[in-house]
């Protein structure tokens, strides 16, 4: 007799939702930390584990929402250990929209600062 897991009972305690087109699921997302070494900045990813059945047929450039979280797939995903799991590396949308219009401003206001001197 084959034994069959029931692989949503290992996200039912942390897992948020997922959705990922027309598949939904449970997955636990690593959220990213930020380290200061001297000179350096080491940034972590956003990566999500979730079951390989639902999720690990997606590619670099999909879009999915964690917990209502829009994100896009970065690298993935991986399988891990037995292949009933994959963690996929994540970037969040609203983040680089965010970061961008920064940027542009940022830039906006040197030159305006820059012509504006005699």
């Amino acid at each position: 007799m084959a034994f069959v897991e029931d692989l949503s009972i290992f996200l039912a305690d942390f897992g948020k939702p997922v959705v990922a087109g027309a598949q939904a699921g449970l997955g636990i997302l690593d959220m990213p930390g930020e380290y200061v070494l001297g000179d350096r900045v080491i940034n972590n990813q956003h990566v999500l584990t979730a079951e390989a059945s639902k999720f690990g047929g997606l590619s670099y450039g999909d879009s999915l929402t964690v917990d209502g979280q829009p994100y896009a797939v970065k690298e993935g995903p991986l399988s891990l250990a037995d292949g009933a799991f994959c963690a996929i590396l994540l970037e969040v949308l609203e983040a680089i929209e965010s970061i961008g219009m920064i940027y542009v401003e940022t830039i906006i206001q040197a030159s305006t600062t820059i012509r504006a001197q005699p």
